[in-house]
């Protein structure tokens, strides 16, 4: 039935934050796309990752909330300390995971909840 995961695509308010962040940030390559709607694709691997701009309102996580039980994308990391050095310079905030892994979940400008996990 199902083979694999082709993309996941994700609403974001800002255009030109998410580029940053997505391709900035995260370090993901940017591929071409022909669609009429203002979005912008990016490429991990064989996983791409699609960004649909749209009008809602969005809501970051409260300090408190654990970040890790939000809807959220997952990606594999080297290392776990250069990632969290780099996110601080980068002015991310993160939080450790709550299992005690070597995880890190962050969010994009939009409050979408990303996982950052050592592998």
């Amino acid at each position: 039935m199902l083979q694999t995961l082709l993309h996941a695509a994700i609403n974001v308010s800002d255009l030109a934050a998410a580029e940053h962040f997505y391709g900035t940030v995260l370090g993901l390559s940017k591929v071409e796309r022909s669609l009429k709607f203002a979005g912008a694709w990016y490429q991990l691997g064989s996983i791409q990752i699609h960004l649909i701009v749209a009008e809602r309102n969005y809501t970051l996580p409260d300090p408190g909330e654990k970040w890790g039980r939000r809807p959220h994308l997952a990606f594999a990391i080297a290392n776990l300390e250069t990632v969290k050095q780099h996110l601080a310079t980068a002015g991310i905030p993160a939080q450790p995971s709550a299992s005690g892994r070597a995880a890190l979940f962050i969010y994009d400008p939009d409050g979408n909840m990303i996982e950052l996990t050592q592998v």
